[in-house]
């Protein structure tokens, strides 16, 4: 049986957004988009690495989907850790509203709860889940969690708001 683990980029003051691009994420008029990516250094890369190579399956929600189908299909070097696993193993969507998927090896559920028992049994490693939304539908269904996280310091954040002008 499989563990579902939770892979989210936090800042210690509590944002959580997609890290990539500045314009990548701005549900809630978030103007901070690229956030977290001036600050990725060795470790960074090592933990990522690590992360994906645990992963049997990927559970994602509609934005976090949108976000990645956006970009990872168009990385196509096998030899990547993060590129070559994403687009070789099953990817699963929790929506309600997404009709079709067109990521090679994605997989529209609907029924998150009754789908993720099925996929623990499924699989024997990690089933993935990256960004936030579908942990909110995980939330009181009985399913322990690993959580991952990688945060950012309110001190980062403060000089970027002063370098950028938005304090």
């Amino acid at each position: 049986m499989s563990k579902l683990t939770i892979t989210t980029f936090l800042s210690l003051d509590g944002v959580m957004q997609a890290p990539g691009a500045p314009k990548e994420d701005p549900s809630g008029n978030f103007g901070h988009g690229g956030w977290m990516f001036p600050h990725v250094d060795a470790d960074f890369g090592r933990f990522m690495t690590e992360v994906f190579a645990k992963a049997d399956a990927f559970l994602l929600g509609r934005r976090t989907y949108e976000i990645f189908a956006a970009h990872w299909p168009r990385v196509t070097d096998p030899a990547d850790p993060i590129a070559g696993t994403l687009n070789k193993l099953p990817k699963y969507v929790a929506s309600k509203t997404l009709e079709k998927a067109e990521w090679s090896g994605t997989t529209v559920i609907r029924d998150v709860v009754s789908e993720v028992a099925k996929l623990k049994q499924l699989y024997s490693r990690d089933v993935q889940v990256h960004g936030s939304a579908t942990r909110r539908s995980m939330v009181g269904s009985g399913y322990s969690c690993v959580s991952r996280s990688r945060r950012r310091s309110g001190r980062v954040r403060q000089e970027e708001n002063r370098r950028n002008g938005t304090e």
